[in-house]
């Protein structure tokens, strides 16, 4: 019974083992944007968020207001 134990451990460890080993040849696929790309995307995102956020609040005052308007 001990052994069987054993080998399910030695066999889970060869695995994950052939996995990280795998990993190596897998990174060098990656196509890795360069920095300015990087920069630019980041400046767009982060740009966006704040006008969709901004917008967002607009929407949630209006109807607020709407609200209570309507109830008071």
């Amino acid at each position: 019974m001990g052994d069987s134990a054993n080998h399910k451990e030695t066999a889970s460890s060869q695995r994950l083992s052939d996995w990280i080993k795998g990993l190596k040849p897998e990174f060098k696929k990656i196509s890795w944007t360069d920095r300015r790309t990087l920069i630019k995307q980041t400046v767009a995102v982060t740009v966006i968020s704040l006008i969709m956020g901004l917008l967002i609040a607009l929407i949630d005052k209006v109807l607020q207001y709407g609200i209570h308007f309507l109830i008071g």
